[in-house]
This record gives C-alpha cells, structure tokens and sequence, in this order.
C-alpha cells in the first residue's frame, strides 16, 4: 500500500502559513517556478504539507482533519512553543502517550502527540 505523502492545506496567507509552519515545526519550504502551491517538507521525514490559497468561499476551519506531530517531549514542546506565541490546550493522557491540541493561523486543528514513542 503507497504511504500518506502529502496534506493540501487551504488557507487566506500563503506566506504567513508558511512561517507559522517552520517557526513551530522547522518544516521548511520548497517553492518551484510558476507553482502556486508551496510544500512544507519536514527534514525528519513524514508528510509533506501542501500550502495552497483558499477560495474565497472557503469557510477556514471547517474540515475534519488534524494535523498530528510526533513530539516525544509533548509538555517542553508545548512550553517552547508558548515563548513563541503558539498555545496549547491541556495536556491529555491517553494510553501511555501524552497529546495536547492546537490550531493553526487559519483555524485548521493542530496536535502534538508522544504516541509514536509509547512503548506497546
């Protein structure tokens, strides 16, 4: 089965969506000439996010997708990103992980989780 490669992003601003993503999440970007579509590439891996200008008519927000990061540190992440202005829900425990919710600049639902490195 091919792996989940990419995530289309629709948002109002292209470049601030583009800093918010590699302030937080040191993704950085990968413009090519005459794309309008900038992808966010993480360089530990992972899936790549597809940055792409919403309609207007496009109400921000409103689609059922999270984006979740592996962050094995869950409580320090969502500290340092506190200092950079980005704020975190409360931390939830789940089944031996820790997760904590966010959004975006558009509205789009964030999630930082240590799921990945729970020991099962």
């Amino acid at each position: 089965m091919p792996p989940l490669g990419r995530i289309t992003l629709y948002v109002r601003n292209v470049e601030a969506t583009v800093v918010f993503y590699q302030k937080h999440f040191g993704m950085e970007p990968l413009r090519l000439p005459g794309d309008r579509i900038v992808e966010l590439i993480s360089p530990d891996g992972g899936a790549s996010l597809m940055i792409h200008a919403a309609a207007k008519a496009q109400k921000m927000g409103q689609v059922l997708v999270k984006l979740g990061f592996d962050v094995e540190d869950v409580a320090g992440f969502c500290a340092a990103r506190a200092a950079e202005g980005l704020m975190f829900g409360p931390l939830h425990k789940a089944d031996g992980y820790v997760f904590a919710n966010a959004t975006d600049l558009d509205g789009n639902p964030i999630a930082v989780s240590s799921r990945a490195f729970a020991k099962r």
